[in-house]
């Protein structure tokens, strides 16, 4: 496979996410920041009010629309591009789409109550990604006999129960969920098999950006600041695997190393 994924920048407005919690929990660092991405090069902005690191507490729905809403409104006043809502809640999608969001990224898959629901009738596109467990847990025992098989499965179950349900086949993208109940192995294993996950047929949004297995590789890698290395690899590796969509912190740098990599042309990097 050959393509240059869509990138997607990282808006975390949370004062407890992995990467960079509290570093734009306020409405005007959050926009500033959203648009200096896209002045980097990201295609798509996602916007996220509630942490799913491992180990994060839930946030009700009043309090993930205060820091949300604002944002997304700041940032369509100047932009017109694509803006997701990273949220498990249907509430908060609904309100987020309103205000000019275009994508519900949903970490649970739409598994929510009155969630399938209420994407038919929002007509947004959908994210569907897989977790095992829930983020206060999923860290703790993940365990599966054949973790590709499986999560391939799963996202297509999912994908079935979308369809059925009345969203069109090209709202529909899969996330694999690196890192969302898999150990390092489990998300080696996955990597490597991403094709299989894209032959499904729907796009592949991949998140490996910063994220805990480099630092797992690398036990030098202690803050997620010091994982670009690692993000950059596994970026352009899933590239070559299939992804569609790069789910990253550091726009400008994913960006020049995709444009790196297609001047290089086909086999440029390995995806053995």
């Amino acid at each position: 496979m050959w393509s240059k994924p869509r990138v997607m920048g990282v808006v975390n407005v949370t004062p407890d996410s992995f990467s960079d919690g509290g570093r734009y929990a306020h409405v005007e660092s959050a926009v500033e920041h959203g648009l200096r991405l896209v002045a980097e090069g990201a295609d798509i902005l996602d916007i996220g009010g509630e942490s799913t690191r491992p180990g994060a507490e839930p946030v009700d729905a009043a309090e993930e629309l205060t820091r949300v809403i604002p944002v997304i409104m700041g940032l369509r006043q100047a932009w017109d591009g694509p803006i997701s809502i990273d949220t498990l809640k249907p509430t908060v999608a609904r309100a987020a789409i309103g205000v000019g969001a275009t994508i519900w990224n949903d970490v649970s898959a739409l598994r929510g109550e009155m969630a399938v629901q209420s994407a038919l009738e929002l007509n947004c596109d959908v994210i569907l990604m897989h977790m095992q467990g829930e983020p206060r847990t999923m860290q703790d025992s993940p365990v599966y006999d054949d973790v590709v098989a499986e999560v391939t499965a799963w996202l297509k179950g999912r994908a079935d129960e979308a369809l059925a349900a009345g969203i069109r086949r090209e709202k529909i993208s899969l996330d694999p969920g690196i890192g969302f109940g898999k150990t390092l192995e489990h998300n080696l294993a996955l990597l490597r098999g991403l094709d299989r996950i894209a032959g499904l047929g729907f796009p592949v949004v991949l998140g490996v950006s910063r994220k805990r297995s480099i630092q797992a590789i690398d036990p030098t890698a202690v803050s997620p600041d010091d994982r670009l290395g690692g993000s950059l690899a596994l970026a352009l590796y899933g590239a070559d695997k299939g992804a569609a969509v790069l789910r990253v912190h550091d726009v400008r740098e994913t960006v020049q190393a995709l444009k790196v990599r297609e001047a290089l042309g086909p086999g440029a990097t390995s995806c053995a």
